[in-house]
């Protein structure tokens, strides 16, 4: 399977907290973790030809892993496009922590993906609410992270196809944080966790369920459905026409 990380490795650039958590990266980071499971990995970065989001990487991935933050304004509409068009045609997303405001994710959601959010180094304890559900596979009863931003509900999304995942925070607070949808032949993952300034990726639970999302989100060996003005399959008589 060809999975592609993109990141817009911008907070690796300005913040040295940052590089000292992810030296190769958020994005390094996460295809170092699906390199180990035997994943043909790439990466890919804002500053890229096209985002390094090129027809020839979009047409050969199978699954896309998104992580964005600080410039979802800057990233092309035309790249945008081309990315929802993938997925519609059977591309797995996996969408990361503040990817929720990526104008891709908003694009195929319809909503604005708005929420409350506040960093407090707080205990987020993620609870697996769907025990049968092949993402949290080999995961237990929750998650405990010991420092994570916070968010919160109201969480400004469509109502998830399947709710895998609910946070609480150490401030009271509760949030949808592994949500499924499907769009076209795709299948789209939402997991909540990975602010930049903690260690969220290096934990081994969390990549699990990365790893489950991607063989999860993979794409069905289906044809394409054909669409417009159909054939008839058996013949039709000649009073109906």
């Amino acid at each position: 399977m060809n999975v592609t990380v993109w990141n817009e490795n911008r907070h690796e650039q300005k913040n040295q907290k940052v590089r000292e958590i992810y030296p190769e990266g958020i994005h390094g980071q996460i295809a170092q973790v699906l390199e180990k499971e035997g994943f043909y990995v790439r990466t890919a970065t804002l500053e890229e030809e096209e985002h390094g989001m090129t027809d020839e990487v979009l047409n050969s991935t199978d699954v896309l892993l998104w992580w964005g933050h600080l410039a979802h304004d800057e990233v092309s509409d035309d790249v945008v496009e081309k990315v929802k068009q993938r997925v519609l045609d059977g591309m797995g997303l996996i969408v990361l922590h503040s990817g929720h405001f990526s104008k891709i994710f908003k694009s195929l959601m319809g909503t604005t993906c708005d929420l409350k959010w506040r960093e407090a180094d707080e205990k987020e304890r993620m609870w697996v609410v769907d025990p049968s559900h092949p993402i949290v596979e080999g995961i237990g009863e929750y998650i405990e992270l010991e420092k994570e931003e916070m968010y919160g509900e109201h969480f400004d999304i469509p109502k998830p196809d399947e709710l895998v995942l609910i946070s609480w925070f150490e401030g009271g607070e509760v949030f949808r944080s592994g949500c499924t949808y499907r769009r076209g032949q795709g299948k789209i993952f939402y997991f909540r966790p990975g602010h930049e300034t903690y260690p969220t990726y290096h934990h081994k639970e969390i990549q699990r369920v990365l790893v489950n999302g991607v063989k999860w989100a993979k794409p069905i060996n289906h044809p394409k459905p054909e669409y417009g003005n159909a054939k008839p399959i058996e013949t039709i008589s000649a009073k109906n026409l």
